[in-house]
């Protein structure tokens, strides 16, 4: 059996949850066997990175037994004289390894997780982001609900429903714009309307959930201690990315100064990069599998974090694809927290069968590899526009610490 072809689809989510568009990888045996993977984050035009994509298949991967995944891995990592952690190639990479795994299960009948060390949970824990909807009894939208990112009352209203839902853990992020110009020291309405939105979340929630206080390495690191002292009486479950992800000693100095558990990992890469962050004292990682380098590498990730009595809490913010290949590889983890979960009607609408979602846990999979198939159809009835916006972006202003009136400019 060897790796023959590859097709590319880049797909646009009508509401946006997930990313501005998902890059979707479909790669066919010389015996017919199909394998779905997905990529994350890659920082280029959604076409762009399918040509990546496809450059690197046809570079280091096409002919090769699937089974050679370290190979594979190696080949890419040292794409060009690189040989390094490289955010865009472990990108592309890991799409194609996602896919290479889902073969694999196919191929031996099993699903993914049991070749990769077999089950250590039955179930898993899922959290989710509070995302601005909120619903009646009977299912109907409430327009009352305002901005839950930033309203500590609408964001409290919100989590009520996701813990009635059976959700155990809620995440927000109510900091502020995260700035191309790296940390910032925040100001003190935005110091303050954090601290507000964490008091409204425990007085409303108690102890049924946990918070996940999330920021994306909005601030230096003592803009970040302070901070983290206001939330420390709320008793978050992590404190998410302080500072920026090339800051790793910054991001260890915040954990040396709170009691609050620090979190990072969604834009690192590689196990040399989660080593240098375990090494620095962050105590939770995040690994997102469509970028880490895929479900292998991650396991060694994953594996170097038991050494340190640390967790994993697998990072999603794409489609259902990396999402199912996180949820395989997070059942096999003994040192596995939580995982990010999005659940939406176009997650479910592009493959034949979505993860069995139970009141805040998955339970394990049946079918073989990934356990679904493509519907393309519904991929290709939301195209992306060549030269759209990335999956994420950056607010591409600089923002002083007196920023109150910039910031309800740009939110």
């Amino acid at each position: 059996m060897k790796l023959k072809d590859i097709q590319t689809y880049v797909t646009v989510p009508p509401n946006g949850i997930g990313g501005a568009f998902w890059v979707i990888v479909k790669i066919t045996t010389d015996n017919g066997i199909t394998g779905l993977g997905e990529c994350y984050g890659i920082p280029v035009s959604g076409d762009i990175a399918a040509r990546m994509v496809e450059d690197t298949f046809e570079r280091f991967i096409a002919g090769e037994d699937p089974h050679n995944v370290e190979t594979m891995f190696r080949r890419v990592y040292s794409a060009g004289f690189t040989q390094r952690p490289d955010v865009s190639m472990m990108g592309v990479f890991s799409g194609i390894e996602i896919a290479v795994w889902d073969i694999l299960g196919k191929a031996h009948g099993v699903p993914v997780y049991k070749l990769l060390g077999g089950r250590f949970h039955d179930r898993i824990r899922s959290y989710t982001y509070l995302y601005p909807l909120a619903v009646d009894n009977n299912g109907n939208p409430l327009d009352h609900v305002g901005d839950v990112y930033h309203d500590g009352d609408a964001a409290a209203e919100v989590a009520l429903q996701y813990v009635e839902m059976g959700f155990t853990a809620l995440k927000q992020d109510p900091t502020g714009p995260y700035s191309f110009q790296g940390g910032r020291e925040l100001s003190l309405h935005e110091l303050s309307r954090s601290e507000y939105n964490a008091r409204r979340l425990r007085e409303a929630i108690g102890d049924r959930a946990d918070i996940l206080f999330g920021t994306h390495g909005q601030m230096t690191t003592s803009s970040a201690i302070r901070l983290a002292k206001r939330l420390e009486p709320y008793d978050p479950l992590w404190y998410e990315e302080p500072c920026p992800p090339d800051q790793l000693e910054a991001i260890g100095r915040v954990a040396r100064a709170t009691s609050i558990p620090v979190s990072t990992g969604e834009r690192l890469t590689t196990k040399i990069e989660f080593h240098q962050a375990l090494k620095a004292g962050v105590s939770i990682l995040q690994p997102d599998v469509g970028r880490s380098g895929g479900i292998w590498e991650t396991k060694k990730i994953a594996a170097i974090a038991e050494l340190y009595n640390a967790q994993v809490a697998p990072h999603i913010y794409c489609g259902p694809i990396a999402h199912a290949a996180a949820a395989h590889l997070s059942f096999t983890l003994p040192n596995f927290l939580v995982l990010e979960t999005i659940q939406t009607d176009f997650h479910d609408a592009i493959i034949t069968n979505p993860l069995n979602w139970e009141e805040g846990y998955f339970t394990l999979p049946t079918e073989p590899g990934l356990g679904f198939e493509l519907n393309e159809e519904a991929v290709l009835s939301q195209p992306y526009t060549t030269g759209g916006r990335l999956h994420l972006e950056m607010c591409q202003h600089p923002l002083p610490s007196d920023n109150t009136k910039i910031i309800t400019d740009l939110i």
